[in-house]
């Protein structure tokens, strides 16, 4: 114990006489933190519509009303030229073109249907999807107000009509603020655990002094601790300023679970992250070779952690990566803890399998380390 704690005090001592590293693992999280939830946000909003209306009725002007109330959309131009309507569209000017036809309200009342023609600028393939479902819900909306006026006419529609309504459990506005703020707070704290761990060991190559340590009668698992034991500290707390002072203070997210059950995960977690670190300074002999590797699997934690989009989604090879990335269950057990308060019965699986990943990454680095003695 006394030997592993010189072997703290030195780490310590370096990080806190290295100005920049501390603003790297301490300010860098927070800001990004900050920053990052308010531009990732799902919800698309602003899409440029230009409306073609041959029609200019009532029922027309109503549309048109709904559909630049719905709050979605910006008109871009309400004309009754179809050519005109593509050249918005070529030009980006516009993302979906409605044309009315002619005669819509007239063959809507005489004969119960018409067809309205959408044209969607599908270059932002993501745009493009959401605001022609947002338009095509508005006009369903449209369709079924028409329907009710009829019916409390007097005058009987097709077929019965049924509206479904929704209610958003866990996150009832769905701010998507309180949906990403606890993944990318994960994020941030498997970097500075991976990443600034790596790199810590191999500057010990590169300057020579892990040299030095080899040739005294340190041993191995002295030496691994005393590296892993500061950045887990360094990591905890960095995961406490982020949840209390950003996700508390700024954007008003309150952990509804167990605070306990959540730190007990991270601190198995940071131990499987920081396993990962001491695996990836064993494979590179540079502080370039570490970061090239590290950023390499942190573009695969980062996009296949169903942080942006949905694992269930993706195709079956990719799935199975996910199943192997340790970023993947931690943000699942994040957003369980703290939107929902799930207990420990519902994240024993995920303690296992991150004892699992500790036990693995840990073994496979301890392993791969040759400390000539």
């Amino acid at each position: 114990m006394k030997t592993l704690s010189f072997l703290l005090q030195k780490e310590f001592k370096q990080i806190f006489r290295n100005p920049t590293l501390l603003r790297m693992i301490l300010a860098m999280p927070i800001i990004q933190l900050a920053i990052l939830p308010l531009a990732a946000d799902f919800e698309i909003k602003n899409i440029n519509v230009v409306i073609v209306d041959h029609d200019r009725s009532t029922y027309s002007i109503d549309l048109v009303n709904k559909i630049i109330a719905s709050g979605y959309f910006i008109l871009v131009d309400y004309i009754n030229s179809e050519r005109q309507g593509f050249d918005y569209l070529e030009s980006d000017e516009a993302d979906v073109v409605l044309e009315i036809p002619l005669d819509f309200e007239r063959n809507l009342i005489r004969e119960n249907h018409e067809q309205l023609f959408l044209a969607i600028n599908a270059i932002n393939g993501t745009k493009a999807n959401v605001g022609g479902g947002y338009l095509s819900r508005v006009i369903g909306d449209f369709n079924q107000e028409i329907r009710m006026e009829w019916y409390q006419r007097g005058r009987r529609s097709n077929g019965p009509t049924i509206e479904a309504k929704a209610i958003n459990w866990f996150n009832p506005l769905l701010n998507y603020q309180f949906f990403m703020v606890p993944g990318i707070l994960v994020v941030l704290v498997t970097m500075v655990g991976a990443y600034m761990c790596a790199l810590n060991i191999v500057k010990e190559k590169e300057v020579g002094t892990i040299e030095q340590i080899n040739v005294t009668p340190i041993k191995k698992h002295h030496f691994i601790l005393g590296k892993l034991i500061p950045f887990w500290i360094i990591g905890i707390f960095v995961f406490t300023l982020g949840l209390f002072l950003v996700a508390r203070l700024i954007y008003g997210i309150v952990a509804v679970g167990s605070l306990s059950l959540l730190y007990g995960y991270l601190a198995l977690y940071l131990v499987a992250v920081l396993g990962i670190g001491l695996l990836v300074s064993t494979y590179s002999q540079t502080q370039q070779q570490a970061m090239s590797l590290a950023f390499f699997l942190m573009m695969i934690f980062l996009l296949m952690s169903g942080l942006f989009t949905s694992i269930e989604s993706m195709p079956g090879w990719a799935r199975v990566i996910a199943q192997f990335n340790p970023v993947t269950y931690f943000i699942d057990v994040m957003r369980m803890i703290v939107m929902k308060g799930s207990g420990f019965q519902h994240v024993t699986k995920h303690f296992v399998i991150m004892t699992g990943f500790a036990l693995v990454f840990n073994t496979w680095a301890i392993i791969n380390y040759r400390k000539t003695t």
